[in-house]
C-alpha cells in the first residue's frame, strides 16, 4: 500500500485526498487537494465555479498528532468573491472558518476542557492557553443550536459565582431538556431582563413610520383569517373581531408568552422581571431554597447561643458547642452515632437551640414525598403559625419570607417542578470554574459552561466509527 493511500484512510479528511507526504525532523507534512471543483464561501452556503485568484502559499492546519510527531495538513486554496461577504479564501469541509486546526482536533480539545483543567489540556495537545479559549468559542458557536430558545415552556433562573468579589453568572435552564440554554454576567432583575430581550428582541422602528411619505407602496402582510385588509409589516395583526383601526399586539405571539412556569430562588429581582415580561407564567419557588433558608436560620440561632456562652466566660462549653455544629445542621438520617448522641444531649438540655432544630425539621417535613397539595397547604399554614410564635428572630423572619412566597412554594408541588436539575447543573458549573482555577473574563467561563452543560453532544474523533 502506498503511503498516500494509507494516510487517506488514517486521516479520513472529509472532502479531500492526500497528494503527497513528507517527513521532517519534528513533524509530518501531508499535502492534500479538495475533491470538489466548485468554490464555497466559508461563511455561508454560496458556491461558484469561478475563482477570484489562487493563493501563492499553502494554508496549514494542525491535525491530531501521529504518535510523537506533529501532523500538519497543507493545501493550496483559491479565492472567490461572495455576493454577501466579498472576496474570501474558499472554505474547507474538514476545518472551521478562521481555524488552523481540523475539526477532530478542536472537538478533542473541547471535550478535554469539559473533563479536566486547561493546563493539562495545553500540555497534552501542545497548544497555548489563549488558543484553548478560541477553540472553545468556535466549537460552541457551531454546536450550540441556534433555535435552543424556540421551545421553552418550563425554565429555571439561577446564579452561580464565577469569580471572587461577588461576580456572578445568571444561567437559564430548560427543565424539559435538562440543560443550560442561555447565560449572562450579573444577577437579579437586570440579568433576567437581558434574557427576555434576547428571547423577544424589541421590534425595530417600522419603515412605514420612519421613512418620509412616498408614492411607492409600503411592504405589507396578508392576514390569513377574517375579512381584514393588509397592514404594514411589523405593525401588528388586525383581527376580524376587532374594531376598525385595532390590531393584535405582536407580543402575544412572542416566545415569552409560551412560558408556563419559571422556577427560581426567593430573591425578588428574577420574579419582578418574570411578572413584567411573562405575566402568564407561574413563578415556582423550589423546595431546596426554602429548606436552605431554614438551615441558615438554625445556624444563626446556633451562632447566637455560641456567642452568649463566650460572653459569659464559659469557654469550654463554647468550644464543645462549636465542635457540634454538624450535629445540628445535618439531616437526622445522615448523622453518625456520635453526632446523634450529641443531638440527643442538646434536646435533653433544652433551650432555644433544640427548639430551632425542631423548627428546621418542621420545614423539611412539609416537603416530604407523597403529600398532596391540599395537605401541604394545611401544613404550611400550621408552620407559619408556629414560626410567628417561636420567639426566635431568624425563624420569625423565615415565616414572613415563606408567607410572602406561599403560592410559589405550593406551585412547585402542584406542578411537580423542582430546581434539582438546575442546582445540579450549577454545581457542575462551579466545578468547571474551580477546576480551571478561575477565568479572566465572564465570556470565557460562560462559553465553557454552555459547552459542558448546554444542549450539546461533544464527540471524540473515533465516535463516528463506533457501532
Amino acid at each position: 500500500m502506498r503511503i498516500t493511500t494509507a494516510l487517506n484512510r488514517l486521516l479520513d479528511l472529509q472532502g479531500a485526498w492526500v497528494k503527497r507526504v513528507s517527513f521532517q525532523p519534528d513533524r509530518v507534512v501531508v499535502t492534500v487537494a479538495l475533491k470538489r471543483r466548485r468554490l464555497q464561501c466559508p461563511k455561508c452556503s454560496y458556491t461558484t465555479p469561478h475563482r477570484e485568484s489562487k493563493q501563492h502559499h499553502d494554508s496549514i492546519w494542525r491535525h491530531l498528532d501521529l504518535g510523537v510527531w506533529r501532523l500538519e495538513i497543507h493545501a493550496r486554496l483559491r479565492r472567490l468573491r461572495c455576493p454577501e461577504h466579498g472576496a474570501l479564501v474558499e472554505g474547507v469541509p474538514f476545518a472551521r472558518y478562521g481555524a488552523r486546526f481540523i475539526r477532530d482536533f478542536e472537538n478533542l480539545v473541547a471535550w478535554l476542557m469539559t473533563k479536566t483543567d486547561r493546563t493539562a489540556t495545553c500540555r497534552l495537545v501542545r497548544i497555548d492557553w489563549e488558543t484553548v479559549g478560541r477553540i472553545i468559542k468556535r466549537v460552541g458557536d457551531e454546536l450550540l443550536p441556534a433555535d435552543r430558545l424556540n421551545d421553552l415552556f418550563e425554565i429555571s433562573l439561577d446564579e452561580v459565582a464565577w469569580r471572587k468579589g461577588h461576580r456572578y453568572l445568571t444561567l437559564v435552564g430548560d427543565h424539559r431538556q435538562g440543560a443550560v440554554v442561555w447565560g449572562t454576567e450579573g444577577k437579579g432583575q437586570a440579568a433576567a431582563d437581558e434574557f427576555f430581550d434576547v428571547l423577544d428582541p424589541p421590534p425595530a422602528e417600522s419603515p412605514a413610520l420612519a421613512a418620509p411619505a412616498s408614492s411607492e407602496p409600503v411592504a405589507a402582510i396578508m392576514v390569513p383569517f377574517g375579512p381584514c385588509p393588509t397592514v404594514p409589516a411589523g405593525e401588528g395583526i388586525p383581527g376580524a373581531w376587532l374594531g376598525p383601526g385595532s390590531e393584535l399586539d405582536p407580543r402575544l405571539f412572542a416566545r415569552a408568552s409560551r412560558l408556563t412556569a419559571v422556577s427560581m430562588d426567593m430573591t425578588g429581582g428574577y420574579a419582578k422581571s418574570v411578572r413584567e415580561h411573562a405575566p402568564q407564567a407561574t413563578i415556582v419557588i423550589d423546595n431546596y431554597h426554602v429548606v436552605a433558608l431554614a438551615t441558615k436560620a438554625l445556624d444563626e440561632v446556633r451562632r447566637e447561643h455560641w456567642n452568649e456562652l463566650r460572653s459569659a466566660g464559659e469557654s469550654e462549653p463554647a468550644k464543645t458547642f462549636k465542635d457540634a455544629r454538624w450535629s445540628l445542621l445535618k439531616n437526622p438520617e445522615n448523622l453518625t452515632d456520635r453526632q446523634a448522641a450529641t443531638l440527643a444531649a442538646f434536646h435533653a438540655a433544652g433551650g432555644k437551640v433544640p427548639r430551632a432544630w425542631t423548627m428546621k425539621e418542621l420545614v423539611r417535613a412539609i416537603f416530604a414525598p407523597r403529600l398532596s397539595v391540599a395537605a401541604v397547604e394545611k401544613l404550611i399554614d400550621r408552620l407559619l403559625a408556629r414560626l410567628s410564635r417561636s420567639r426566635l428572630g431568624p425563624f420569625v423572619r423565615l415565616g414572613r419570607t415563606i408567607r410572602k412566597h406561599r403560592e410559589g412554594i405550593l406551585a412547585a408541588r402542584r406542578l411537580n417542578l423542582s430546581n434539582a436539575r438546575a442546582e445540579a447543573l450549577n454545581n457542575k458549573a462551579k466545578l468547571i470554574v474551580r477546576r480551571a482555577y478561575g477565568f479572566h473574563s465572564s465570556r470565557a467561563a460562560l462559553a465553557l459552561i454552555l459547552l459542558a452543560c448546554g444542549p450539546v453532544t461533544l464527540t471524540l474523533p473515533h465516535d463516528r466509527f463506533a457501532g
